[in-house]
């Protein structure tokens, strides 16, 4: 392979994970004509979470336009909603006189929302550490795309994302490691909500 080809198949690959971690971006708005300009900003600022938080799975954020609002001035309002692997949603509401610093403020505040939720479920992890209830071992290994299939005991073939990896990282899988995960139904079957080595059995020595 030359130089031309190594650099394009690269390329190639690098698109593949980008799409594989893409997150869904729905934008709305109620009473209110979007404008080109706050989609844009909407949309800059969602990638820009999006890269502080790579594992989110959805957004969605929704513009309204208040006719009745108490202060007068005040009626610009965003409301950004995130999902998070775990079907876990953080919220933010911020309303403002105009739209873009009602997005601004937003968007602050759903970061700093998701700062919060993460140190909060690090002391939870580190306080209780639930085993996951499901086992089985690692029998398929896509690493470009990054997913695979685990092999559940008693049978079946379970997905799993490279996010819902807790405590490994791709690297370290390979055919046959032994693991414990969640389990949810998804659109396309069952997948793992999280992926971990099972826990260590202490052994006592007479």
């Amino acid at each position: 392979m030359d130089l031309a080809q190594a650099a394009s198949a690269l390329l190639r690959d690098n698109t593949e994970d980008r799409r594989a971690i893409q997150m869904d971006v729905e934008i709305h708005s109620r009473n209110v004509e979007m404008t080109p300009r706050w989609k844009t900003e909407i949309e800059a600022r969602m990638e820009d979470l999006r890269r502080g938080h790579d594992d989110l799975t959805h957004g969605r954020v929704t513009l309204t336009k208040n006719r009745h609002h108490k202060k007068q001035d005040h009626v610009a309002e965003a409301l950004v909603v995130v999902t998070l692997p775990g079907r876990h949603t953080v919220t933010a509401r911020k309303e403002d006189k105009t739209f873009e610093e009602a997005i601004r403020s937003a968007f602050a505040a759903i970061a700093t929302e998701l700062r919060t939720f993460r140190e909060k479920r690090a002391r939870t992890d580190v306080r209780v550490s639930p085993v996951p209830p499901h086992r089985g071992v690692i029998c398929k290994l896509f690493p470009k795309e990054g997913y695979g299939f685990i092999l559940q005991e008693g049978g079946g073939e379970v997905y799993f994302h490279a996010n819902a990896l807790h405590g490994l990282t791709f690297e370290q899988l390979e055919d046959g490691t032994d693991v414990v995960f969640g389990l949810e139904q998804g659109k396309k079957g069952p997948q793992a909500t999280t992926v971990q080595r099972p826990p260590a059995v202490a052994v006592k020595v007479l």
